[in-house]
């Protein structure tokens, strides 16, 4: 009768380890004022890519076909007016969007604020 016991326990113990490591919690939550411990805070981070690849996923949608009034690639006379403005224009138009069309980073969700500046660049650089 003893080895019964012992043979239902090993399986209960088993078992028990088992629900255990299934409902172990897999997080914290830290309330501001309480000891966190001091477990290191990791940032993601983007990769950069090229100007060119940004342009082609972010950019080209619209500025290919000339959707919604936007300047295509290489074509000065559109470029003309809005270059006019100066560069810093062109930058914050990106970098803050102009409604109601251009959204702010212009799709580029990704790219930072020098990263738009590029691409502004580029597009420039293909009417002079």
């Amino acid at each position: 009768m003893a080895s019964l016991f012992g043979i239902v326990f090993a399986f209960a113990s088993a078992a028990d380890v088992e629900i255990a490591d299934r409902i172990k919690k897999v997080g914290e939550v830290c309330i501001e004022g309480q000891d966190c411990g001091s477990a290191p805070i990791v940032l993601a981070s983007v990769e950069s890519v090229g100007v060119e690849e940004n342009y082609n996923k972010s950019c080209a949608t619209c500025h290919i076909a000339g959707v919604a009034g936007a300047p295509k690639l290489g074509d000065g006379p559109a470029w003309e007016p809005r270059v006019a403005k100066g560069m810093e224009t062109l930058y914050n138009s990106v970098i803050n969007g102009l409604p109601p069309a251009m959204p702010a980073k212009g799709m580029c969700f990704s790219c930072s604020d020098d990263d738009l500046r590029d691409l502004v660049d580029y597009m420039v650089d293909s009417v002079r």
